[in-house]
């Protein structure tokens, strides 16, 4: 088997809202699990609380670290997050960093999500609509915990409204007053590289019409409904992937920001049907190969 990324420390995946490991026989990191441990990476999804707060999250992968670092014998962990997960990931760095080796932030709120924000004005926890969309959402989450085949214990805790507002950019303003490390000091800046030991990254995608619309994107719903959550962008109308903005992706050095990838074409859903020429999975398999130059 080749060692070509063979990183020193394993890769551990962290999945956004509504994340999962895997849903009968589909897998959350569609393709890119096998792919990275063809090259020799330990790689190994995990699954915290699909819809709560970054911090109850956090927790969760607290625990999940140190039961790895246990079971494997390492000292250090590379933490990859897509969406609300890279700030779970940011989350235990910050309060282990001698535990973590990087950080990947992969399409994260890292100044939170104009899309949260649209949910906020538009459908307020206390309105009819606000308390319909929380029972549909709570439902959606429990139904995926009865699917959930690729992680076992116990079943994890739900809250809609905490989820909610840990990615509007108000949540996650006051998340980044408690835990700043790798932010640019700029909007649309790089952060600091290392911080406290702990490297960080992170790459996001843009819709590009013409590009993310076509392909195989042509056939999957869920790039239709990143185009139509586009709309509710301000800030970053025209330069988001219809749930992140590009600059709020920013964290660490930024490896790219505008890829032809939606929001769930950068972990290769649905099924690997994504724009025309993207290559999601390349991008985790170049990056494993930064870890392993980088010493993590």
């Amino acid at each position: 088997m080749s060692q070509a990324l063979a990183t020193r420390y394993p890769l551990v995946l962290v999945p956004g809202m509504l994340g999962f490991v895997r849903l009968l026989l589909y897998p959350y990191w569609f393709g890119i699990v096998r792919a990275l441990r063809r090259g020799g990476a330990r790689v190994y999804p995990v699954q915290v609380s699909p819809l709560h707060s970054t911090e109850v999250r956090g927790e969760q992968l607290l625990r999940i670290v140190e039961d790895l670092r246990q079971r494997l014998g390492v000292d250090k962990v590379n933490l990859l997050g897509h969406s609300q997960g890279a700030l779970t990931a940011r989350y235990v760095a910050a309060k282990r960093p001698e535990w973590v080796a990087s950080v990947t932030s992969i399409a994260g709120p890292n100044h939170g999500s104009e899309l949260a924000d649209f949910f906020e004005r538009e459908y307020p926890g206390d309105s009819p609509r606000g308390r319909l969309l929380k029972v549909v959402l709570h439902g959606l989450a429990w139904l995926m915990g009865v699917l959930e085949t690729g992680w076992k214990g116990e079943r994890l805790p739900i809250d809609v409204h905490a989820s909610h507002l840990s990615l509007t950019s108000s949540g996650v303003a006051r998340f980044n007053q408690s835990y700043p490390q790798g932010l640019p000091e700029t909007w649309g800046g790089q952060g600091r590289a290392e911080v406290n030991g702990v490297r960080y990254y992170s790459w996001s995608g843009v819709l590009k019409p013409g590009i993310t619309d076509r392909g195989l994107n042509r056939l999957d719903g869920s790039n239709r409904f990143c185009r139509l959550f586009a709309s509710t962008f301000v800030r970053e109308k025209g330069q988001c992937d219809g749930m992140v903005g590009r600059f709020s992706s920013h964290l660490g050095q930024v490896i790219g920001d505008d890829y032809p990838l939606d929001h769930l074409d950068i972990v290769n859903q649905s099924l690997g049907a994504v724009g025309k020429g993207a290559q999601p999975v390349k991008l985790f398999l170049e990056h494993a190969q930064r870890l392993k130059a980088a010493g993590c």
